[in-house]
């Protein structure tokens, strides 16, 4: 006990000395989370954290305001000529924080650069044929079908400098899921609300406010220092002592006593992401099993007697402390397509049952399997993933659970954007918002269709789940614009994934955040943390 004291003391200290290194101002803002944004590339990976935090140096042609709605960013007007062809026109006098012109050379060269090799946001581009510069100020885009969703798909995809990547020989970006880094990893520069003053990964990385920003400042920060901090009594330590003045993630076994300190502040609601888990249902032979010659995720009892031997309000109440909407569906309630009449979960099998199950599809004595997780990415994901092997094990399956930091489990659970081939995973929990585009497609297109690298499907389906009725659904619901039929047919695959069992939906976690009495911010349902809404009183 006295050396865990002493651990956790050391650990004290070297955090606290970290916040107060930075300046002294009464506008810095200092905040942390459970983990370290993975790379400074606003191509690098596809995940919600990344995307945010790069967000507030580079900035989109269009972006999100408070309430989640698309406005004008680094384009001024955008529309469509005819049904497969938008035209964007671009904002003058937008200099990069270099100090050099933004102009349509850098979106064409972004645009390719985000849909090229090593990009893991090239998902977004999957209608998209070609783009080019009509004049300086005027960029043209030509997709292979309709597409009435483009601007809300590219409103994550941060614009960068032609020139400084060509300088700095990053034009291409570089694959996380490869362990790959360039120049662009470590440094970044863009035309946003901050500029990146020091990057040291894994410890801190400092923002100063850009003093050249084309828009109106609604923040008044000077600078913002942000520190990863795994370990989350030392956060909510830090929190209520004054070292950091506000912690991304809050665990629910904190939140109520953060509720009674007078100097804290506590923002909480459902949030838009679904945490589920998935199989491998491609391979003929799983990676991590002792069955051989076959896959028991191919049949569908194998994936039912799981899925219903799951105790998700079990999980709310003991692992989640209340924080935890339970779901059937991969999309939560306010996204466009959510299907409130199919959001029943079947009910739980008895062991015994589950065991029949099993030895119906050919495993009377159960089988082992891997499981990827997290330890530092959701809500309480190691735990939940605990609590899943504890529950398979009473029907059967031996769960050998694997729980590592996000940039090794991304890198070993996703499917390579670039060449298409499978993920190194047999079981795995994954957290997904479409919160580029607020619509059910998004889900549809990157989770549950077949993974395809040409037409940009499926490129975050780790498992390979295919069912080519569901595929020819996802494709016609992309381009249907009347919403009697397109709803009806958002109905149809939702019915089709759900009663094949494709993934096991768990919940949306509860998005908590806790801050300091001084500080006024805005809490996205999307979990997105825009620094430009942050005030210091």
């Amino acid at each position: 006990m006295k050396l865990s004291f002493r651990r956790s003391m050391a650990i004290s200290a070297m955090v606290c000395a970290a916040f107060m290194a930075g300046s002294a101002d009464a506008k810095a803002f200092k905040w942390a989370n459970s983990g370290d944004v993975s790379s400074m590339d606003p191509y690098a990976r596809q995940e919600t954290f990344l995307l945010t935090f790069n967000s507030n140096i580079y900035e989109p042609l269009v972006r999100r305001d408070q309430d989640l709605k698309l406005e004008a960013a680094l384009a001024v007007k955008w529309g469509q000529t005819d049904p497969t062809h938008w035209y964007f026109d671009l904002r003058k006098d937008v200099k990069f924080s270099d100090g050099t012109p933004f102009n349509a050379d850098d979106v064409v060269f972004s645009i390719n650069r985000a849909n090229g090799p090593g990009s893991n946001v090239n998902s977004n581009f999957g209608s998209m044929e070609s783009i080019k510069k009509v004049n300086d100020y005027r960029v043209e885009v030509t997709t292979r079908v309709p597409d009435p969703l483009l601007p809300d798909k590219w409103a994550s995809i941060g614009i960068m400098s032609k020139v400084w990547c060509e300088k700095n020989n990053a034009t291409q970006a570089a694959d996380m899921v490869k362990n790959e880094e360039n120049y662009a990893t470590r440094n970044a520069m863009g035309t946003g609300p901050f500029v990146l003053k020091e990057r040291r990964a894994g410890e801190k990385t400092i923002l100063v406010a850009n003093p050249t920003w084309w828009d109106k400042p609604t923040h008044n920060l000077t600078e913002v220092i942000f520190t990863p901090v795994p370990n989350a009594a030392t956060r909510v330590a830090a929190l209520k002592s004054g070292d950091i003045d506000m912690t991304y993630e809050v665990p629910p076994a904190d939140t109520e006593s953060l509720k009674r300190d007078p100097n804290i502040k506590v923002l909480e609601g459902p949030e838009t992401r679904v945490v589920y888990l998935g199989f491998d249902e491609e391979r003929d032979e799983l990676v991590e099993s002792n069955i051989k010659g076959r896959n028991p995720y191919k049949d569908k009892r194998v994936r039912e007697a799981m899925f219903r031997s799951i105790d998700v309000e079990a999980i709310k109440r003991t692992v989640m402390r209340g924080q935890s909407f339970p779901t059937m569906l991969m999309v939560a309630p306010g996204i466009n397509g959510y299907t409130k009449d199919l959001d029943k979960r079947p009910p739980l099998l008895k062991p015994e049952e589950a065991k029949k199950m099993l030895a119906d599809a050919g495993y009377p004595n159960g089988f082992e399997t891997g499981m990827d997780c997290p330890n530092d990415r959701y809500v309480n994901d190691e735990k939940i993933c605990q609590a899943v092997v504890s529950m398979l094990a009473k029907i059967g399956i031996k769960v050998n659970l694997r729980a590592q930091t996000r940039s090794l489990y991304f890198a070993k659970i996703l499917r390579s954007t670039s060449d298409g081939k499978p993920s190194n995973t047999s079981f795995f929990m994954l957290g997904w918002s479409p919160a580029t585009t607020y619509d059910v497609h998004n889900v549809f297109e990157q989770l549950i269709q077949t993974p395809n690298i040409k037409t940009k499907k499926g490129l975050f389906n780790p498992g390979g789940y295919s069912n080519k009725k569901f595929d020819e659904l996802a494709d016609k619901i992309e381009v249907e614009t009347d919403k009697a039929k397109r709803d009806a047919m958002i109905h149809e695959a939702t019915k089709i994934y759900t009663q094949d069992y494709a993934y096991i939906p768990l919940h949306q976690q509860a998005l908590v955040w806790a801050m300091r009495k001084n500080v006024d911010l805005v809490q996205p349902a999307d979990n997105s943390f825009p620094l430009r809404f942050v005030n210091i009183k």
